[in-house]
């Protein structure tokens, strides 16, 4: 919402630590040092929820906007030269990581972000009059409504920062799939000759290798990727122009037509302005959408974890048919334990974007009328359940993937011992035949390959083309030629 300007601060004797500002409710005291104004220090004072600041990614992306809006106001003379020039400065410095330790509001905050667009713009204010050679708090020169926020509203201003910090991190998460996904590919390669028993509801079903194993979750991984990739375009739409409802009341009509451009060449992203400023004001379903392709590849990451903690189970009482490579002691009470934490780190991640999805979703569907007062839960879930993906990402390709290596004779041992190998024999003894084979081995303890070998049933040569890695991963069978076709 909209803030009321605060009075030009009134300076305490400069011997005094502090200074006086006035805004609509009254008046307070603040350190003469404090780049943070009177708006700032009642939200501190109205939001201690979840005790820590909002998103870094959010804030630069505020501090983007700001630039924008200044270089804007200035092309169309609405801000003079100098001003301009301090603000975009100061903004600058925001955006490299500056000052941050003066953006302090509450990541949870009533009024629709309209606190941290506040803080934002006293601390340019502040910094500006600073670099004008002028003391903190006096806002003659640079003032953080009048001048910083000139022709904005934090209506249009949070969400247009939401969507940029979006997107960069959504250009991170891209990258670190496709490093994952690479990661797996190559394990793909080199365990494509590890023969694996094939397993559906924990049972054992038919053979198959680690090298395909490695394959399809390579291919998931890729889905993801490709998901992630086109759902940036949903975000690049932004309402930045349309102030406090989306009719762009009280801004330039130039100013309006200029200001997404002058983004655009801020942040180097594709940023268009949206066509119905109203609908992209008051309609948050467009993150919802993005934080169900987050949730889905937050499911992909959790199955592929899960699996790798299964196969690597043990190492003596377990699968054991993947090796984890030791990044920590597992037990301060069993010496020599080692436990698969980097699988479980990841899995967690994928957790809390799940339960961040879900409070998009309810926060979306909360707004009311011409706005959403609670994108503030929006901002913060979205970009920290992204945040925790790009990790995760990262370190399940490098501290996991990377590393794993292959107990091919645990692999094969399984195989051999199950007497569920027998469906990849089918083809040659019918289904009957092969049921009667799997009964025995069951009964009997032995396994499939000596019963077929007492039997006679398939030669030797045949027996190991059947139940080769080759034929195990093969698309289909090719069924025998008949002697007509031999000839």
């Amino acid at each position: 919402m909209p803030t009321c300007p605060s009075e030009t601060s009134a300076l305490i004797d400069g011997n005094d630590a502090f200074r006086i500002e006035r805004d609509v409710i009254g008046e307070m005291r603040l350190p003469n040092g404090a780049y943070y104004g009177i708006h700032t220090a009642r939200a501190l004072k109205n939001f201690a929820i979840l005790g820590r600041p909002c998103h870094r990614e959010l804030i630069k992306a505020m501090a983007a906007v700001k630039e924008a809006a200044a270089a804007t106001n200035r092309a169309i003379g609405a801000l003079d030269a100098e001003a301009a020039e301090a603000i975009r400065e100061a903004a600058q410095e925001i955006a490299r990581g500056l000052h941050h330790e003066w953006i302090v509001v509450d990541g949870l905050q009533g009024g629709a972000g309209t606190s941290l667009n506040m803080n934002i713009n006293e601390v340019i204010a502040n910094r500006a009059v600073e670099l004008l050679r002028e003391p903190k708090g006096d806002y003659r020169r640079v003032h953080p409504v009048d001048h910083v926020n000139l022709h904005q509203s934090t209506n249009d201003v949070f969400p247009t920062a939401l969507k940029v910090a979006a997107l960069r991190l959504l250009d991170r998460l891209e990258a670190e799939i496709a490093r994952l996904q690479l990661e797996l590919q190559k394990k793909e390669a080199a365990f494509a000759g590890a023969l694996k028993m094939g397993r559906t509801q924990l049972q054992d079903a038919c053979p198959t290798t680690l090298g395909a194993t490695f394959g399809a979750w390579a291919e998931a991984i890729s889905r993801d990727r490709w998901r992630v990739f086109k759902c940036k375009e949903r975000l690049r739409v932004v309402n930045l122009g349309g102030t406090a409802i989306g009719t762009g009341v009280t801004a330039p009509r130039d100013y309006i037509f200029r200001v997404v451009g002058a983004l655009r060449e801020v942040t180097r992203l594709n940023l268009s302005r949206a066509e119905n400023l109203l609908d992209a004001t008051q309609n948050a379903d467009v993150f919802v959408e993005v934080s169900g392709i987050l949730k889905a590849h937050a499911v992909t990451l959790f199955k592929i974890s899960s699996d790798i903690r299964l196969l690597a189970s043990g190492p003596c009482a377990g699968l054991n048919e993947i090796a984890l490579a030791p990044v920590q002691a597992g037990s301060s009470l069993m010496p020599g334990k080692i436990n698969p934490v980097i699988c479980e780190a990841v899995a967690q991640a994928a957790m809390a974007m799940i339960g961040h999805d879900a409070a998009i979703t309810q926060a979306c569907q909360a707004g009311q009328l011409e706005l959403n007062a609670f994108l503030p839960l929006v901002a913060q879930s979205l970009l920290d359940g992204l945040s925790g993906l790009v990790a995760a990402n990262a370190v399940f390709a490098e501290r996991c993937i990377a590393s794993i290596g292959v107990n091919a004779d645990v692999a094969a041992d399984h195989v051999e011992r199950s007497w569920a190998i027998v469906t990849a024999l089918v083809p040659a003894l019918g289904y009957e035949r092969a049921s009667e084979i799997a009964a025995a081995a069951r009964n009997s303890g032995r396994t499939v390959r000596d019963l077929i070998r007492e039997t006679g049933l398939i030669g030797e040569s045949e027996l190991d083309r059947l139940l080769s890695p080759a034929a195990m991963t093969q698309l289909g069978y090719e069924p025998a030629k008949s002697a007509k076709e031999r000839r």
